[in-house]
C-alpha cells in the first residue's frame, strides 16, 4: 500500500515537471487563513500595509499606523508582524519597529495589547489586532505598562506626559533616552 503512494506522487511529480511549471507549494491552514484575512482587511484610512518580502510571503508583513487623532497625532509608527504556520490558533507577533514613547509599547518595540495574549481567540483576525493597535494611540492605557515611567507620567501628570510625547516624536530626549523624529 506505501508504494502505490509512492507511485502516485512520483507520478504527479513527473507530470507537474513535464508542464514546465514548478511544483506548487502546499499551503499551510494558517496561510489560507492569513490570505482570506488579508483579503477582508477594512483599515481605517490612517493605516497601510506592505510586504516587504513580496506577495509570495504573507506570514511576514508591515502595518504603518498615522494617529489622526490624540497625543499621537502627525506621527508615523511602524510594525512588523510575523504570523505562525498555526495561525489563528496563535497569535501573531507584532513588534513596534519605529522607537516610541508609550507606557503600552517598551523601547525594545514589545506591544502590550491583551488581545496579543491571553485574550487572544481564533475568531480573532488581523484587522481586529490593527484596529487594537491605533486604539493603543488614541487611548494610551496606563495600568497594563510594559514601559512604566511613561505610564506613571501619564497617570499622575497628563501635561508633562503629552509634552514628552510631542518631544519624542520631534526626536528629541525624554529622560536619558533618545527617540528619533517620526513626524
Amino acid at each position: 500500500m506505501i508504494r502505490l503512494f509512492k507511485v502516485k506522487e512520483k507520478q504527479r511529480e513527473l507530470a507537474e515537471n513535464s508542464n514546465g511549471g514548478s511544483p506548487l507549494k502546499k499551503q499551510t491552514a494558517g496561510e489560507l487563513r492569513l490570505h482570506k484575512d488579508i483579503s477582508e482587511l477594512n483599515l481605517p484610512k490612517s493605516c497601510s500595509i506592505t510586504f516587504p518580502n513580496g506577495k509570495d510571503d504573507l506570514m511576514n508583513f508591515e502595518v504603518t499606523i498615522r494617529p489622526d487623532e490624540g497625543h499621537y497625532l502627525g506621527g508615523t509608527f511602524l510594525f512588523s508582524f510575523q504570523v505562525s504556520p498555526v495561525y489563528p490558533h496563535e497569535a501573531p507577533k507584532v513588534k513596534c519597529k519605529t522607537k516610541i514613547y508609550h507606557p503600552n509599547i517598551d523601547l525594545e518595540g514589545n506591544v502590550c495589547l491583551n488581545i496579543l495574549r491571553e485574550d487572544w481567540k481564533p475568531v480573532l483576525n488581523i484587522n481586529t489586532i490593527i484596529y487594537g493597535l491605533y486604539h493603543l494611540f488614541t487611548e494610551p492605557n496606563y495600568e497594563d505598562p510594559l514601559n512604566h515611567d511613561a505610564a506613571a507620567v501619564l497617570r499622575d501628570s497628563p501635561k508633562l506626559f503629552e509634552s514628552n510625547v510631542r518631544r519624542a516624536m520631534h526626536g528629541g530626549y525624554v529622560g536619558q533616552t533618545h527617540f528619533p523624529r517620526c513626524i
